[in-house]
């Protein structure tokens, strides 16, 4: 990347290595920036080929915080091969009232351009409300429910801060005087901190008795979009009781909130991995409706990417990879939570580092640096493409497992990752 159109890019990888249809031969230079340390540093450190620039220096590939890109994405240049690891407006899908926002417009113009039952594609997300802007719509849909349990969030925190769970709307009175007691002049200068109010999940499907939620893997390119099959619930430590709200080590799964109770042991972790759940879950409800949750699943993340299709600015120099947080309910019913831009690529334990690092080796090599791809793929390592601008399928169908000769979609979340196979097949190994 060069912050200025005067400088000539550093990498020739892309431009004068090779036309695009020939062979990958030898090792071409990237350059890399990274702005973190842990997993992704210790990735992109040792792929062959790739160096490490510091400071202001020129780059061809950056992974950056959410931070640096706000303050710098848009007064950089960036080259025509250059990649980076957000676009611009993440936040239209990744900011809980954004999130909310943009769904509730995407109900509509479905049920608008079609009918009112292509509405229901939409019925994954809790009934939430964006305070303090929607507060009257709230207050009234708390009088006509009287008794359940909401959730308060802030619209652009992460990890658990900030939430809390109430069942009387004075519980939240403190929060409503901030904004109905200040002076225009108050309110200008500190303004109200937005949430999303959300009806709570009250009969969440249950592990050993604790509540769980699932963190799944989404790589997003412009009109396409991959899901990685590896994944993992986690768990809360205590014993789930809608009797003790105020707990939260009871309602909040974040690892970040479990990591700080009393009885947290580091060894066991608080993490299930996604195909064990799907093992488990299979072994105790069958597979046809483990099947059927899964594919419902795969709406969720399709429906919500194209909630935000129109608005998210498609520069072709940015990829994301989503964590999207998943709750099921005691039928089954799998239930958005949300959906974040910058999941945590700390590692719990060994197992944990392990699979965050094919997860992110698989991420760049989607990414495709050296170009060694076809664009025809429909696996990369662990991800498996499920939407190409429309829905991607298997080339396989099972009539006796599923009653007829249906398209299935191109996905596998929670079945084996057996990339070491898939991978070194389709990407050839570099000459040192």
């Amino acid at each position: 990347m060069s912050l200025s159109k005067n400088k000539t890019s550093v990498c020739k990888t892309f431009n004068d290595c090779r036309k695009p249809t020939e062979k990958w031969e030898g090792r071409c230079v990237v350059y890399y920036k990274c702005g973190l340390l842990g997993t992704i540093h210790d990735v992109l450190k040792q792929r062959p080929g790739w160096v490490e620039v510091k400071d202001d220096g020129e780059w061809d590939f950056q992974w950056c915080e959410v931070g640096w890109l706000r303050e710098n994405f848009d007064h950089s240049y960036m080259e025509e091969h250059a990649r980076i690891n957000h676009f611009r407006n993440h936040y239209e899908l990744t900011r809980k009232d954004f999130l909310l926002k943009n769904l509730k417009r995407y109900k509509r113009t479905l049920e608008r351009e079609a009918s009112c039952t292509n509405g229901s594609k939409c019925d994954f997300f809790p009934c939430s409300f964006a305070l303090p802007n929607e507060y009257h719509l709230f207050v009234e849909e708390f009088k006509r429910n009287p008794g359940s349990t909401w959730i308060m969030k802030p619209a652009a925190k992460s990890q658990g801060a900030g939430i809390f769970l109430f069942k009387k709307l004075k519980d939240i009175m403190d929060w409503r005087k901030h904004d109905g007691t200040r002076s225009k002049e108050q309110k200008d200068a500190a303004q109200v901190e937005s949430y999303v109010a959300q009806r709570y999940i009250e009969n969440p499907y249950l592990l050993g008795g604790r509540k769980f939620d699932l963190r799944v893997y989404v790589m997003y390119f412009p009109l396409k979009a991959w899901l990685y099959r590896e994944g993992f619930a986690r768990l809360s430590s205590t014993r789930f009781c809608l009797n003790s709200i105020d707990d939260k080590y009871v309602h909040l799964t974040n690892v970040a909130v479990q990591k700080t109770a009393p009885d947290y042991d580091p060894e066991k972790g608080c993490k299930w991995k996604l195909q064990k759940l799907r093992m488990y879950l299979t072994a105790k409800h069958g597979r046809q409706m483990v099947e059927t949750l899964f594919k419902e699943m795969d709406n969720i993340i399709i429906i919500s990417l194209q909630s935000v299709q129109k608005i998210i600015i498609n520069d072709k120099h940015c990829f994301e990879l989503y964590g999207y947080d998943i709750m099921l309910d005691e039928n089954l019913k799998p239930w958005l939570i949300e959906v974040n831009a910058f999941p945590s690529l700390a590692p719990s334990s060994q197992e944990d580092y392990d699979m965050k690092y094919r997860l992110l080796e698989d991420t760049v090599n989607i990414v495709d640096m050296e170009r060694r791809l076809t664009g025809k793929e429909k696996r990369v390592g662990g991800y498996d493409l499920m939407w190409n601008d429309g829905p991607v399928y298997r080339e396989d169908a099972d009539p006796e497992v599923f009653g007829c000769s249906c398209l299935r979609a191109n996905t596998y979340l929670g079945c084996m990752n057996d990339r070491e196979n898939q991978i070194f097949k389709q990407i050839p190994a570099q000459k040192v």
